[in-house]
């Protein structure tokens, strides 16, 4: 009996090796090319996944997945973080968004705050035209889109005097976050924008040469800060006092049955925020005069 069994799972066998090699080395079908000043976008889509990225479609640097299957899970930790974003600040009216990619947080926001008044910044047009056309962004009266740079676009609104209950600071350039994005004169331009119990969210990265002076500038501006750290950095910020810990614990449950919907556990996601405490001795905070 035991030959037997030997003999007929050798091709069950072989059959599971074989299909898990072909999925394990199954190309990307690429969908769209978009050109841009900034580099060529690519969409394209793989298990079970619609993707964009600049210039190549094999990197681990996509600025957006969505799951065909479940569009409205968030595929990525970094926008898992960011939606957790809403445990400190339950309630924004008026969010901005610097950064626009497939559109996955606007989307997702929009859903949650069916009543929230959502503004993205969107340097290149040609993003913007692809998150309408593949990824089902759709710009309206709560749905706003300005084709501008995020700096330009917050100096000026500082300038104007208007508020945003929450800002959400998500543009990346081929390495990293553009500099001009990172300085202090630049957080305080964001603070300045910040209604009284305003929150920024700023998507960063763990592994950067920059961790530190990045951090130092934040809480030179804002104090302490919510570090959260999930394969990217997350800063949650106020210009406010931050919550304490009962608060988003609460806020957190509040927010289970939505948030599940996303493919969020909402009690796993409350332990994420960590606190960054100002020390006496802090690295040189970032400043425009050092670009």
């Amino acid at each position: 009996m035991r030959r037997i069994r030997l003999r007929l799972s050798l091709p069950l066998l072989l059959g599971c090796v074989l299909l898990y090699m072909g999925v394990a080395h199954a190309q990307p079908r690429l969908l769209h090319t978009e050109p841009s000043q900034f580099g060529k976008i690519l969409v394209f889509e793989e298990n079970g996944e619609r993707c964009l990225n600049f210039n190549s479609m094999v990197d681990f640097g996509r600025q957006t997945c969505l799951d065909l299957d479940q569009p409205d899970q968030l595929v990525f930790s970094y926008t898992r973080m960011m939606a957790s974003a809403l445990f400190a600040k339950p309630d924004p009216r008026a969010i901005l968004i610097v950064g626009l990619g497939g559109a996955t947080l606007q989307k997702t926001l929009a859903k949650l705050l069916p009543d929230a008044t959502i503004d993205t910044v969107e340097i290149d047009p040609a993003v913007a035209k692809v998150a309408r056309d593949y990824f089902g962004y759709q710009p309206g009266p709560r749905q706003r889109l300005f084709v501008d740079d995020g700096r330009a676009y917050i100096e000026q609104a500082h300038r104007d005097g208007r508020q945003y209950d929450m800002v959400m600071l998500d543009a990346f350039d081929v390495d990293y976050i553009p500099r001009h994005l990172m300085t202090i004169e630049f957080l305080e331009h964001v603070r300045g924008i910040l209604a009284p119990a305003g929150i920024v969210v700023a998507n960063t990265f763990t592994n950067s040469k920059l961790y530190e002076q990045e951090s130092a500038t934040y809480a030179a501006v804002f104090g302490d800060f919510f570090n959260l750290r999930q394969g990217n950095r997350v800063i949650v910020a106020g210009r406010g006092t931050l919550p304490d810990d009962g608060t988003l614990a609460r806020n957190a449950a509040a927010l289970a049955r939505p948030f599940g919907k996303l493919g969020v556990d909402t009690e796993l996601a409350v332990g994420w925020f960590s606190r960054y405490q100002a020390g006496a001795a802090q690295p040189q905070v970032l400043r425009d005069a050092d670009k």
